[in-house]
């Protein structure tokens, strides 16, 4: 594993400024943000519609059957469904939104406090500069760890807007605290979904990821863009997680790969996208997608978003299930652990990891 990837930066840098300053100071687009490939911004592409899952309908016993074969058979195509009837209520789902973006138009001082270090990866900024030649993304991002709680590095949890962190003594309590108890539920149930849609037991897929898997959360921010044609909101990828639950607003931006065409995924109000990660390709033998995709910026509209990543436990060796490796199916990647480790790299560079632990 270490053999296939780039060699690790000595130093890393930060970004003198942020997008959103860019916008604000009226100035031209930076050289450093345009594409210089033909795969740019490209807003007009086709709309498709995602599959729906219902997650209640999972959990019948009645009903699971149907449901389990709509997911997988998501994930197998796609790469990722529109949970719905997941238990989370608009309203609260609203009140993140909100949070998110009300964080996001603080005043850069304020913002400031929560900068992210050189080489660091949580807190408040942008993309990580690599290299000279490197192509930024058209986005300013938080990037917080959720779990394990003892992993927290709460100098970078916001305390304005108020309901993002509250601290009452000695206990915290705050929005993202509670939204990370919802999601615990909810990836839970997915991922043991995912599991018996392969006929596989329930924890398959959990336990390979450890007893203290990671989770991260990471909240964007896309300015308003002067030539969106030009540039990405976030360039094409996939995901270094088991599985990823987005949280959009009401403004389209995300866009999916398949079979080597770009499409529009809706925004759903009431909905999580979640799509499968690499982890999840790799345990289930490439019989689950990763999906390629990225986000595009509009010249009109300023858009948020909210990503939280199931992540294996770093040690745990992530492989093919032993059972879905068969003669049709040979095992088409290899043992891997410490995935996130490599992924940053890969991702400035416009590859994919996962490329590394093919057979």
């Amino acid at each position: 594993m270490a053999e296939s990837a780039p060699p690790a930066p000595a130093k890393t840098q930060l970004p003198q400024k942020s997008v959103q300053e860019l916008v604000i100071n009226g100035e031209e687009l930076p050289e450093n943000y345009i594409r210089k490939d033909g795969d740019r911004g490209i807003l007009d592409v086709p709309l498709v519609e995602i599959p729906v899952v219902d997650l209640g309908l999972l959990a019948s016993s009645s009903t699971s059957g149907e449901e389990l074969e709509k997911l997988r058979s998501a994930l197998s195509s796609w790469g990722c469904f529109q949970a719905t009837n997941h238990g989370v209520t608009l309203p609260f789902l609203d009140k993140v939104r909100e949070v998110t973006k009300q964080f996001f138009a603080l005043p850069m001082e304020e913002k400031r406090k929560y900068a992210r270090e050189a080489g660091g990866i949580e807190g408040y900024g942008n993309d990580m500069i690599l290299s000279e030649q490197q192509i930024l993304d058209w986005t300013d991002r938080l990037y917080l760890t959720l779990n394990p709680e003892d992993q927290r590095k709460l100098k970078y949890w916001p305390e304005i807007p108020e309901d993002f962190r509250q601290v009452y003594s000695l206990q915290t309590w705050d929005i993202l605290h509670e939204y990370t108890i919802k999601l615990e539920m909810i990836t839970a149930a997915v991922l043991k979904a995912m599991a018996r849609s392969l006929n596989l037991e329930d924890n398959c897929f959990l336990d390979q990821c450890g007893k203290r898997p990671t989770v991260t959360a990471r909240f964007n921010y896309y300015p308003k863009c002067p030539r969106p044609e030009l540039v990405h909101g976030v360039k094409p990828h996939a995901d270094a997680s088991a599985i990823t639950v987005l949280l959009q607003d009401e403004v389209e931006g995300l866009q999916l790969q398949k079979d080597d065409q770009w499409f529009r995924v809706p925004t759903i109000p009431q909905a999580f996208l979640i799509n499968a990660g690499d982890l999840v390709e790799i345990m289930s033998n490439g019989i689950f997608k990763s999906p390629v995709h990225k986000v595009v910026t509009n010249s009109e509209r300023e858009r948020t978003s909210l990503a939280v990543f199931y992540l294996a436990e770093p040690e745990e060796e992530i492989q093919p299930v032993d059972s879905l490796v068969t003669e049709s199916r040979p095992r088409l990647y290899k043992k891997v652990k410490n995935y996130v480790d490599i992924y940053f790299q890969y991702y400035q560079l416009g590859k994919r990891p996962i490329e590394a632990v093919k057979i």
